[in-house]
């Protein structure tokens, strides 16, 4: 019998057929077949919706309502964007990734008009209302908990009463006048217990993700949507969301009259709750950052702690509960879209041959500080996109646990990095964390989770550990199971102990070093940056071979070029080279095991292969402006804790 050919394939294209009808609605294309493209249906459209932003009360209760339809909508597949009239990272975004070779090419954009087309495109998704209670701010979080664990929108009364029964939505709660103090003294607090036992403790939200998002206490009056816009990631993950101080010595500025130390109990309760809910499982994520005006120095609140000293605390609180911290997570659009973007094998091009060991300076410096979803989706942009990138070889520092979140944003980075741009984590590892502070029992969930995202990320240098005194023994047995390329610390102590950082060592392969953060402010000018790199130099004795890990704070090439530029003009006499971090660890590992030998050599972690930076591409020369108001103030972000000196 004769063989009908066609037939071979008519099989296959009806498979196909069906299985781009799915992958279309995941914003993902399916492969030909038999020598031709297979027929594709049209790409479902993308919704795109634009949020007021004018700096009023109504635009901010707009944007939480928006952002909570978008988190149930997109639970079903990545369909609904939100642009802004004031902020225009989101259209960048949208644009780079809606072109030739992005995920979400193809896709026709079709506007949503309004607040009542939005409801009518959620549909029956949208189960009802939760409205918030304005006199008790830290109810907006507790609505927006409920939100995501009913698939709800959250409506301030005023858009409740105006809209909720037109929307034909039924009001699943309405929390007014439901916390009144009478269990903790504290509205806040009575709020935020009752959403623990109501929601936490019961399982009904993730253990995965926790958010702090700062509450509607001065946010709305000043129509600030920074944490308001954020809230589509919250409800997405069905998230505990919370607004707590870590600090048991003083009231916060939003609860004055509560007892001292009670936001930090029920901040712990909460923390309790989810890592009794997460069972070992995994780590969870806590994503967002404390209120400066609330539980710091800055405004109108006498604190007695400054911003830098409130997000060390911040961490240290968390970390024995197996969380790690995406810390400014504001003005970040459309996580609930982003998170769903195909996760591509991440491959970094490093070279594998080891320079010479020369008496020499060796450089190496992190571009850091990109370890939260805003610097990474507002900040990283103005800065890594510059013309004379790869005519220095520089690590830059992401949180490689923003894969999660952010994963075509990291991807489209990598696929822009020259053989001198190396990728290594940040604040700590996969997520900021005092590796100090986590409960030996829980190492190996530790390791697991940081090996995990190193992988994807094809990374093996954690070259900022943050954390409040020097590695034990079992700390760096964790880290070289991942991070064997290298490890550099910034020790400081708010506590009151001597702070004092690692000794540079090789610890069973690994190299182990300082990271100088005496430049750790956010990056203003080279020659300030060069003098404070010479002293630093001079201060550790400029010894050639000397070994010298600079950190700097959201600058761009052009900046450190210049600053290394100067830097050779003050320290004439040191032949300075600047290294990838992967030479800089290796060297630094040759000239450590040449010069102290350690026990702790022996039972080496498995290591790769050394790696060096490939030749510098010339290229011209380019500055990028300090992207916008929002980064000035955003945090303290680790900058200048102090500087201690080797002994």
């Amino acid at each position: 019998m004769s063989k009908d050919l066609s037939s071979d394939c008519a099989g296959p294209r009806a498979r196909l057929r069906l299985l781009g009808a799915a992958l279309a609605a995941l914003g993902l294309a399916a492969p030909g077949h038999c020598g031709e493209a297979a027929a594709m249906p049209p790409r479902p459209p993308l919704h795109t919706y634009t949020l007021a932003q004018d700096g009023s009360p109504r635009s901010y209760d707009e944007a939480v309502a928006a952002a909570c339809i978008q988190g149930v909508v997109n639970r079903e597949s990545p369909q609904l964007y939100l642009l802004s009239k004031k902020d225009a990272q989101p259209k960048y975004w949208l644009d780079v990734l809606t072109r030739e070779g992005r995920w979400l090419q193809g896709r026709d954009l079709e506007p949503v008009a309004d607040m009542d087309a939005l409801v009518r495109l959620a549909g029956p998704r949208i189960k009802g209302a939760v409205v918030w209670d304005p006199d008790v701010p830290a109810s907006l979080n507790v609505a927006t908990t409920i939100a995501g664990v009913e698939d709800a929108v959250v409506l301030s009364p005023e858009l409740a009463e105006d809209n909720a029964r037109r929307w034909h939505l039924p009001v699943i709660r309405d929390l007014r006048g439901l916390f009144t103090g009478a269990e903790t003294g504290s509205r806040k607090n009575d709020a935020y217990r009752w959403a623990i036992r109501e929601y936490l403790s019961k399982g009904l939200c993730s253990s995965h993700r926790l958010c702090l998002f700062e509450d509607s206490f001065s946010a709305r009056k000043a129509g600030s949507c920074g944490y308001a816009l954020t809230r589509d990631w919250a409800v997405y993950n069905r998230a505990f969301v919370f607004d707590l101080s870590p600090w048991a010595d003083e009231a916060p500025f939003d609860d004055p009259g509560q007892r001292l130390g009670l936001d930090l109990d029920t901040y712990r309760m909460v923390l309790e709750a989810t890592r009794s809910n997460a069972a070992g499982r995994h780590a969870t994520e806590l994503t967002g950052f404390f209120a400066f005006e609330k539980y710091s120095n800055v405004g109108g609140h006498k604190s007695a702690h400054e911003p830098v000293p409130t997000e060390w605390e911040t961490v240290w609180v968390a970390s024995p509960y197996n969380f790690y911290q995406n810390t400014a997570s504001s003005d970040c659009f459309n996580q609930s879209l982003h998170s769903q973007a195909p996760r591509p094998a991440l491959k970094q091009r490093w070279a594998t041959h080891l320079p010479r060991l020369e008496k020499k300076a060796y450089l190496c410096v992190l571009m850091a500080d990109y370890d939260s979803s805003t610097p990474l989706y507002d900040f990283l942009p103005h800065n890594f996109l510059m013309a004379n990138r790869g005519s220095v070889p520089l690590a830059w520092g992401i949180d490689p646990s923003l894969l999660e979140t952010y994963p075509d944003l990291i991807a489209y980075f990598y696929s822009l990095a020259t053989p001198a741009d190396t990728f290594t984590a940040d604040a700590s590892a996969a997520g900021y964390t005092n590796p100090s502070r986590i409960p030996e029992k829980s190492l190996p969930l530790f390791v697991e989770h940081n090996r995990q995202f190193f992988r994807e990320a094809d990374m093996d240098i954690a070259p900022m550990v943050l954390d409040w005194t020097q590695p034990t023994p079992a700390v760096m047995d964790a880290f070289c199971q991942f991070s064997a390329g290298g490890f550099a610390t910034i020790i400081y102590d708010f506590h009151g102990g001597t702070g004092r950082p690692a000794r540079p060592q090789v610890w069973r392969g690994m190299a182990v070093t300082e990271l100088i953060n005496d430049a750790g402010d956010a990056f203003s000018d080279a020659d300030k940056t060069a003098d404070t790199m010479a002293r630093a130099i001079r201060g550790r004795g400029g010894n050639a071979p000397g070994f010298y890990f600079f950190r700097i704070v959201w600058a761009n090439t052009g900046n450190v070029l210049d600053s290394i530029a100067l830097l050779r003009k003050k320290l004439p006499e040191l032949d300075i080279e600047v290294l990838d971090p992967h030479a800089f660890f290796g060297l630094l590992r040759q000239y450590q095991e040449q010069h102290e030998p350690s026990p702790a050599r022996r039972n080496k972690c498995r290591l790769g292969p050394l790696r060096a930076p490939a030749a510098p591409r010339d290229a011209g020369r380019a500055h990028a402006s300090r992207p916008a108001a929002r980064a000035k103030g955003l945090r303290g972000s680790r900058n200048n804790p102090g500087s201690p000196q080797f002994p």
